[in-house]
């Protein structure tokens, strides 16, 4: 099999403009298809086709999740993209350049459950999935050709089918022979794509930037730039030692990438290594109790994403940003693993304390990370006031699960409720 209708999974030795079978287009063709099995699934626009799935009328507008003057856009659909709205933009220069945008706050409930859905249909396929994100995994379908009749990427093909119409929403596939390909291949053909990457990718990786590679930010990429290595090509071409000594493992590391080499197993068992929140601020504050009105929901935001993954910090972090949009971190490590928002709250406002002198901020948030088992650390592993506060909010989250995330609330969060942004 080279080539195969992703409409009615008609297969055959060649790509014909159109299915020979019902006349689609949608014709997916590589020499390696039939042997390929490392996949990534990439939801399309997810909080935003969410939105439109459940408010139709919206279908033909541009939308764009976030929310707040001060706030950023957390994600767009394909209409907004059109005019250069983008991820993490901020929500004025967005709108500035697409003024007649439907701006929705995310309702982050919502687009957990839909991503729950998602992924219980793909763990029907296969064990070996590793999540990123709500709306990304990697999957690793080697092995499964008997089990479900046909070769990967048939497989992966109908699981596209089978979340549009159970979901409604569709997602992207990328398909190689390693993570780091599959997830480049993901995002070639949006929405509703299907791209194989193989034994080209050498090729077809030499033009790209050096910011398509994992690992390379922004200032990583001035810093290659610098040195000469614009391209991924350039990076291949380099002598692996000349690399190593400037950048040491992550140079290698680098090196590797560029080739399309990737060693990395899909690992659905991967340490998850941090937990945070954050809210733009419609206006700037400075006053103590004014932030910490903002930092509580976070706190509870963070601590039931812990429980509910069933994991626990040993450090708390707190980042502020300030109106120059200088960025301020501070770390706590804690004697105690938490997964509870009264502990949270208790060093943050620690923390918090220390900043909020008087200037101005646009911008907070909390987090945990040195994430670890809290199911296999057992009840010793708390100290005695983590566990009296997790049991009540482990009960707290038991009435919010059966009458609603309204159920049970504080002062604290009734204030700052509808004057903040979760990101």
């Amino acid at each position: 099999m080279k080539a195969f209708c992703r409409d009615c999974f008609w297969t055959g030795a060649a790509a014909p403009p159109r299915c020979p079978s019902c006349g689609s287009p949608r014709i997916a063709a590589h020499p390696e298809l039939d042997r390929l099995a490392i996949a990534h699934m990439d939801c399309d626009a997810f909080y935003a086709s969410v939105e439109k799935r459940d408010r139709p009328e919206l279908r033909d507008q541009p939308v764009i999740v976030g929310g707040g003057k001060r706030g950023v856009v957390t994600t767009c659909c394909y209409i907004a993209r059109i005019s250069g709205v983008r991820s993490a933009m901020p929500m004025f220069k967005a709108l500035k350049l697409c003024p007649d945008a439907v701006v929705i706050k995310p309702d982050f409930t919502k687009y957990r459950a839909e991503s729950k859905r998602i992924l219980g249909l793909a763990a029907e396929l296969t064990p070996l999935i590793q999540t990123l994100s709500l709306d990304e995994a990697w999957l690793d379908l080697s092995g499964t050709e008997r089990l479900h009749g046909a070769p990967p990427a048939i497989t992966l093909a109908r699981l596209q089918a089978r979340i549009e119409a159970g979901t409604g929403l569709t997602v992207s596939i990328g398909l190689a022979p390693n993570k780091f390909l599959a997830k480049v291949a993901s995002d070639l053909d949006k929405p509703r794509g299907f791209s194989v990457i193989g034994a080209e990718a050498p090729a077809f990786l030499a033009p790209q930037p050096v910011r398509i590679l994992p690992g390379v930010g922004p200032a990583m990429v001035a810093t290659l730039e610098k040195a000469g290595f614009r391209t991924v090509g350039d990076l291949a071409r380099a002598d692996r030692k000349l690399l190593a000594d400037r950048w040491g493992a992550h140079g290698l590391r680098l090196s590797e990438l560029a080739h399309g080499r990737d060693t990395r197993s899909v690992n659905p068992n991967e340490a998850r290594k941090a937990i945070s929140a954050e809210t733009t601020f419609n206006d700037d504050l400075s006053r103590l109790g004014d932030l910490e009105d903002r930092l509580a929901p976070l706190c509870e935001r963070v601590a039931r994403q812990a429980r509910t993954a069933g994991v626990a910090g040993r450090v708390v972090t707190l980042k502020l940003r300030a109106t120059d949009f200088r960025i301020v971190t501070r770390r706590r490590t804690l004697p105690v693993a938490t997964q509870t928002a009264h502990t949270l709250f208790k060093v943050g406002r620690e923390l918090l304390a220390r900043e909020a002198t008087g200037q101005p901020w646009r911008l907070i948030g909390v987090g945990i990370a040195d994430l670890v088992d809290a199911a296999e650390a057992g009840a010793d592993f708390f100290a005695e006031d983590e566990r009296r506060a997790l049991a009540s909010e482990r009960s707290v989250d038991a009435l919010r699960d059966r009458f609603g995330p309204g159920a049970v609330t504080s002062g604290r969060l009734l204030r700052a409720r509808g004057t903040y942004r979760e990101e």
